[in-house]
C-alpha cells in the first residue's frame, strides 16, 4: 500500500508521524535467586534520605559553632589597643584585669559608671570577626605589649584589686582539637553513617553499584505464547532457553551454551519483548538493565557497575543478563563513531574483559538489544562473546496476521472483523504499530456507543495512523479544493493509465490532522521481494503526477508537490547510485546505506566531480518522467477535468467509483474476471472489499513502510542481504509509507 497525499506545510507541507518503543525500567531492587537471593535478597536496598542528609550536616556545623564559640566565645566584649587600655587604666576606668600568661591576652573590665554604650549603627571587631556593637562597653580585650611585672605594677598603682594571673597550658591543644580534630571526626562519623543506610558497598551513593533488575518468570508474566511473527527469532531463543534446562544434553556431544546473544532489528519489532519472554521461560534470575544504566557522572562508575553486575550474575548461576540499548556503551572506539570518551571506553574494556572471564559452563547468558549494529566495537561482537546475532525484523503478512491475533485475544470483536484483511493493509508495520491500531480501533467502537470492534473501527484506525485523523474544523477555499482535486487526480490518474502502478483504492480531499489536505491510497495485488528499472521509473513520473495537474490545468505550480519531489529525487538517486540503473554510470555503486535499521541514510562515495555530475543526472531523469507526465495529463484533460469535479462533489471516492468514471470515457468493457496490473477489473468496490479480494488470491500486499525499491522487499527476513535493492538498511524512499505522508 502506499499514500500519495496533500499537505499543508508552507503551503501543502509534509508531517510524518513515528511509533517507538521504550526501553524496559531498571531498578536497584534485588530479587531471589534460583537457590538463594540474588541482587541484595529480598530486601531492597534503602536509599540515603535527602532531609536525613540535611539535618545531619546542620547538626554537624551547630556543633561545631557551639564547642568554638564554647572556648573561644567572645562574649560582649571587643578588642582594643594597648594604648587604649592604658589610657583607660590611667583614667581609673578599669575594675578587674585578668591576664593570660599564656597566650597573651588580658581581659579588662570596666567600671560601670565608666561603661560606654556604643553609638547607633557602630561595629567592633575581635579576633578579625566584624560584628554591630549593640550592647554596653564593659569588657574587652588586648594583647600584652610589655612586661607582665611592669603590668603589675601599673595595676597596683592605680588601684586595681581585681587582678588575675591564669596559665593555661592546655588552651592551644583545645583549639586544634575543637577546629580540626572534631570537624574531622564528625564528618568521618556522618558519611559512614549515611553510607551504611545507602546500602553499603558500591562507593559513594551507591553510584558504582549495579542498577540491573532481577525478576523471574512470575513477574514478567511474558512467555514464548506472546511473541508472534518472529519465528526464526524466536527458534533461536528457545534453543538457548533449553539447554539451560537441560545442559546435560548438549553437553553429551560437546556442545557449549553460547556466551552471548545480539538481537539486531528496527524500532518497535519485539526484541524487548523477546528477552522478557527468555525471562519467562527460562526460570532462572533474569537480569535486566540498559546501557544508559552504566553511565554516570563520575569516571569509572560504569566498569564499577559492570564488575558488581557479572559479580551478582556470578552468584546467581544460572541465569540470563539482558543489556538494553547496548550501543550506549558499546560504541566503538573509533573516532568516527565518537570515540574518545574515557568513561564509555572504561566500560566497554570492562565488559569485554567480563564476558571473557566468566565460564560458560556455569550457565551465564548475555543478552544484547540494538538498532544500531554498525557502530559497535568490532571487539564486541566477534564469536567467543556474542556468539549469535539475531535478527528480529518487520513481520510478514503471516507474521502481521499473528500479531494481530495476539493483541486481539482481549478485545470484543463482532463477526465482521476480519484480521487478515487488516494484516494486507498493514504491510511494513511492526508489532507495536499493530498493538496501537488494535487499540485504536478499541477506543473507536467505545466513543460510538458499541461494545464490539467491528471491521469498519479497524480499518479506520489504520486509515487514522496512516494520515491521521478527519481535520473537520479545516475549510478551504473553493480555489484551493480545486487545486487540490486535480492534484490527487493527476495522481491517480496517471497510476490508472500506466502498466506497472498500483491500483486506486481511494482518493480524498478531507484533510487530515498529520497535515494531509488530501491523499490516494493504493494497494498492490501482491508483496513483491524486487522492483524492475520500469516501475521505479513509473513511480517517477506518478510522483510528478500531482504537480504537472497542477500546471496542466492552472497555468502555474504551488507548494503542494513539495513531498513529491523529495521522494522522487530519493528514487532517482537511488536508482543512479545503488541500482546500477543509469546509463552513464552504469554497475558502480557509488553510494553506501549508514544505520541500516534507523533512518537508513546514504553516504556517497564518490569524488566531487562525480558527485556533481550524479545530481545532473538525478535532474535528467526527474525532468523525463515530468515530460512524459505533462504528456499523458494533456492527452486525458477531459476525463481528467470530470474526475476532478467528481471529487469535489463527493470528497472521497473509491477505486470502483473512480474506475467506472475511467472505464465509461476510455470506453472500455466491464471485466470478467481479475486481472493484474492497471487492469481495472482489478479495482475493488470499496477499500475493504479490495483487501478482501487481494486476500483470496493469496496475493501478499506490497510492503508499504519502505521507500519504492524497498517496497519491493519481504521485511520479515532474518537474513541480511546487503546487496539486494530491498535491503532493509534501505532508507524511506518514494511515495510508498504505510507511516509517512508528504504532499503527493
Amino acid at each position: 500500500m502506499r499514500i500519495l497525499s496533500e499537505s499543508y506545510n508552507n503551503g501543502y507541507g509534509s508531517g510524518n508521524g513515528g511509533n517507538g518503543n521504550g526501553a524496559p525500567g531498571s531498578g536497584n531492587n534485588g530479587g531471589n535467586g534460583n537457590n538463594g537471593n540474588g541482587g541484595n535478597g529480598n530486601r531492597p536496598p534503602r536509599r540515603p534520605s535527602i532531609l536525613m542528609m540535611i539535618l545531619s550536616g546542620l547538626m554537624t556545623v551547630i556543633a561545631i559553632l557551639m564547642l568554638y564559640n564554647a572556648f573561644f566565645g567572645t562574649g560582649n566584649g571587643t578588642e582594643v589597643s594597648y594604648t587604649d587600655f592604658l589610657k583607660d587604666l590611667e583614667a581609673d576606668k578599669v575594675e578587674a584585669v585578668e591576664v593570660n600568661k599564656e597566650s597573651g591576652v588580658i581581659t579588662v573590665q570596666l567600671k560601670k559608671e565608666a561603661a560606654a554604650t556604643p553609638a547607633p549603627d557602630s561595629y567592633v571587631t575581635f579576633y578579625g570577626i566584624t560584628q554591630k556593637a549593640t550592647q554596653s562597653k564593659t569588657v574587652y580585650y588586648t594583647m600584652l605589649m610589655e612586661d607582665l611585672d611592669t603590668l603589675t605594677g601599673r595595676l597596683q598603682e592605680h588601684g586595681v584589686t581585681g587582678t588575675r594571673i591564669s596559665s593555661n597550658t592546655s588552651s592551644f591543644l583545645m583549639e586544634i582539637l575543637v577546629t580540626v580534630v572534631l570537624p574531622v571526626v564528625l564528618i568521618w562519623v556522618v558519611a559512614g553513617f549515611l553510607f551504611r543506610k545507602m546500602g553499603g558497598s558500591g562507593g559513594p551513593m551507591g553510584v558504582g553499584k549495579s542498577n540491573a533488575k532481577v525478576y523471574v518468570q512470575k513477574e514478567t508474566g511474558v512467555t514464548f505464547k506472546d511473541v508472534a511473527g518472529e519465528d526464526e527469532a524466536k527458534e533461536s531463543l528457545v534453543e538457548v532457553v533449553d539447554f539451560l534446562h537441560n545442559p546435560q544434553k548438549y553437553s553429551k556431544i560437546g556442545a557449549k551454551l553460547p556466551k552471548g546473544a545480539l538481537l539486531v532489528g528496527p524500532p518497535g519489532t519485539g526484541k524487548t519483548l523477546l528477552a522478557k519472554a527468555v525471562a519467562g521461560e527460562a526460570h532462572v534470575p533474569f537480569f535486566s538493565l540498559t546501557g544508559s544504566d552504566f553511565i554516570e557522572l563520575y569516571v569509572g562508575v560504569g566498569a564499577s557497575r559492570v564488575r558488581d553486575l557479572f559479580k551478582e550474575a556470578t552468584k546467581n548461576a544460572p541465569c540470563i543478563v539482558f543489556i538494553d540499548e547496548i550501543d550506549a556503551i558499546g560504541r566503538s572506539r573509533d573516532s568516527k563513531y565518537g570515540g574518545g570518551n574515557e568513561e564509555r571506553e572504561q566500560t566497554l574494556n570492562q565488559l569485554l574483559s567480563e564476558m571473557d572471564g566468566f565460564d560458560s559452563s556455569k550457565g551465564i547468558l548475555i543478552l544484547g538489544a540494538t538498532n544500531r549494529p554498525e557502530i559497535l566495537d568490532k571487539a564486541l561482537l566477534r564469536p567467543g562473546r556474542f556468539d549469535r546475532r539475531i535478527i528480529v525484523d518487520k513481520p510478514d503478512l503471516k507474521g502481521r496476521v499473528e500479531i494481530l491475533k495476539v493483541h486481539a485475544k482481549d478485545v470484543k470483536m463482532d463477526e465482521t472483523v476480519d484480521l487478515d484483511a487488516i494484516a494486507l493493509a498493514t504491510s511494513g508495520a511492526v508489532g507495536s504499530d499493530l498493538a496501537n491500531m488494535i487499540n485504536e480501533a478499541a477506543i473507536n467502537a467505545v466513543k460510538e456507543g458499541r461494545e464490539f470492534v467491528s471491521q469498519k473501527d479497524l480499518f479506520a484506525a489504520v486509515e487514522q495512523v496512516l494520515v491521521g485523523k478527519e481535520k473537520k474544523d479545516r475549510i478551504m477555499s473553493k480555489e484551493e479544493r480545486r487545486i487540490v482535486s486535480y492534484h490527487e487526480v493527476g495522481h491517480a490518474l496517471i497510476s490508472a493509465l500506466q502498466k506497472n502502478s498500483e491500483p486506486v483504492q481511494k482518493i480524498t480531499i478531507v484533510p487530515r490532522t498529520m497535515g494531509a489536505l488530501g491523499y490516494v491510497m493504493q494497494v498492490p495485488e501482491e508483496e513483491k521481494y524486487l522492483n524492475t528499472e520500469a516501475e521505479l521509473r513509473d513511480m517517477l513520473v506518478g510522483l510528478v503526477g500531482g504537480r504537472a495537474a497542477e500546471e496542466v490545468v492552472f497555468d502555474t505550480v504551488t507548494t503542494g508537490a513539495a513531498n513529491d519531489i523529495e521522494k522522487a529525487t530519493s528514487i532517482a538517486r537511488n536508482m543512479i547510485t545503488r541500482y546500477g540503473m543509469s546509463k552513464r554510470f552504469g554497475l558502480v555503486g557509488l553510494a553506501t546505506v549508514e544505520s541500516q535499521y534507523l533512518e537508513g541514510r546514504t553516504a556517497l562515495n564518490c569524488s566531487d566531480e562525480t558527485a556533481a555530475a550524479i545530481d545532473e543526472e538525478v535532474v535528467a531523469m526527474i525532468k523525463e518522467s515530468y515530460d512524459q507526465a505533462l504528456q499523458m495529463l494533456r492527452e486525458n484533460r477531459e476525463l481528467m477535468d470530470k474526475l476532478a469535479a467528481f471529487l469535489i462533489e463527493r470528497e472521497t471516492i473509491t477505486g470502483k467509483e473512480f474506475m467506472e468514471i475511467f472505464r465509461r470515457e476510455k470506453g472500455l468493457p466491464e471485466p470478467e474476471e481479475e486481472k493484474k496490473g492497471t487492469d481495472p477489473a482489478f479495482q475493488p468496490l470499496t477499500f475493504e472489499d479490495s483487501l478482501q479480494e487481494a486476500k483470496e488470491q493469496t496475493a501478499p500486499v506490497q510492503d508499504i513502510a519502505k521507500e519504492p525499491e524497498e517496497s519491493a522487499k519481504e521485511e520479515t527476513s532474518v537474513q541480511e542481504k546487503p546487496e539486494s535493492p530491498q535491503d532493509p538498511k534501505d532508507p524511506p524512499q518514494g511515495p510508498v509509507g504505510l507511516f509517512s505522508h508528504g504532499t503527493l
